[in-house]
């Protein structure tokens, strides 16, 4: 006999798991500071799982559910946690993947943010915030508390265009209005049109995913609002890359030049597995725009960005692999990460050795070698 989805969802909560999926022919299972544990119970019938979606997703999804084959929803589980939700079919069954929204938003210092960058940032009057990063890497938690600080500190009127909503935030010092695709809006871009008109100072757009999004967020960033954005890329060039490369060669030089104006700052993101106790801690790279980095920008040349970033320490800025070595250094995170990770995991080596963190013989083997020996010398320790 299953258990009911009520007990696995307090579970989930209990444990403070990431995520809980539903198969047939697996026990249900959930995702653990990175690593994926089968929770006790059978091996789940085709009859389980269809029982299982249809305790919590509405008749309006699952009509989606048998139209498309997929549908995506949030939902709040009694008074301590959100869920979104992913209903799909896989092999002519149904299957589910539930991720867990906590209602508690962190600090800057939990995320591992320096506030004095991020007040900067928020209290600027307008401009476009881009948080990247691969799915998974807390990209949603992030700006959930950067919305929250606005929230609370500032008297705005904030716009969060989601699909599905997640976190909900409460009016505190703002207006919050918060819209669902396929809800209350048809379209990201459609949303950020309209929310013009309805006297926003602040847009937060879940993702950036097409030309027409990607046009609406810029503008609204131009005319005087902040905005919020996500991307699934990693580092400051890529996501600039990235943006231009959407659109037709023809206004890519326009866009340039809009996006050098509009730009405040990108902040990329990764979570990486702690070695100091259980759970996982957030690497950054931090880039804001400074008058140098925006002539990057128009003169197409991208790839000098990240030596920008490497001198503008005293502005907040940090590269991905400096803030891995930090990480390292503090005893967080294994070495073989710090090697996985990093853009340049040989510079890295080298500057971990002159610093005398690591020895000569670990710094003197080749990447993958340095992975082996780093395992086995924490093995041994």
């Amino acid at each position: 006999m299953p258990k009911p989805i009520e007990e696995l969802l307090e579970m989930i909560v209990r444990e403070n798991a990431a995520d809980l999926h539903i198969n047939v022919g697996l026990p249900p299972m959930m995702r653990h500071h990175g690593g994926l544990v089968k929770m006790d119970s059978d091996p789940l019938t085709p009859e389980d799982t269809v029982n299982y979606m249809k305790a919590i997703t509405s008749r309006e999804h699952q009509e989606e559910l048998q139209r498309v084959g997929g549908t995506d929803f949030g939902f709040a589980f009694k008074d301590i946690a959100r869920f979104r939700v992913s209903v799909f079919k896989e092999r002519g069954h149904i299957a589910m993947a539930l991720r867990l929204i906590p209602y508690k938003f962190l600090t800057f210092e939990e995320l591992g943010l320096e506030e004095r960058t991020m007040r900067y940032l928020l209290t600027r009057p307008r401009g476009l915030i881009l948080v990247t990063g691969p799915t998974g890497s807390g990209k949603t938690t992030s700006l959930a508390s950067m919305i929250d600080y606005m929230n609370t500190h500032m008297d705005h009127h904030i716009i969060t265009i989601e699909d599905p909503i997640e976190y909900y935030h409460p009016h505190k010092r703002s207006i919050i209005t918060q819209r669902e695709l396929g809800v209350d809006v048809p379209s990201f871009a459609e949303a950020l049109r309209r929310g013009l008109r309805q006297d926003p100072d602040v847009f937060l757009v879940g993702e950036m995913r097409d030309l027409e999004t990607i046009e609406a967020a810029i503008t609204a960033a131009e005319t005087g609002h902040i905005v919020f954005g996500t991307l699934h890329t990693t580092g400051a060039t890529r996501t600039i890359d990235r943006i231009v490369n959407v659109f037709p060669v023809a206004q890519q030089e326009q866009i340039r030049v809009m996006l050098s104006v509009s730009i405040l700052a990108v902040i990329s993101q990764i979570l990486l597995k702690r070695i100091d106790k259980p759970g996982r801690v957030a690497a950054f790279e931090i880039m804001i725009a400074t008058p140098s980095i925006q002539n990057l920008i128009r003169e197409r040349k991208t790839y000098r960005i990240l030596s920008d970033i490497q001198t503008g320490m005293k502005m907040g800025m940090i590269t991905l692999d400096a803030f891995l070595i930090r990480l390292f250094k503090e005893g967080k995170i294994s070495f073989e990460d710090v090697m996985i990770y990093s853009h340049d995991p040989e510079q890295v080596k080298l500057q971990l050795a002159a610093e005398g963190v690591i020895d000569e013989k670990l710094a003197s083997r080749k990447y993958g070698e340095s992975i082996e020996l780093g395992n086995q010398k924490e093995v041994q320790e």
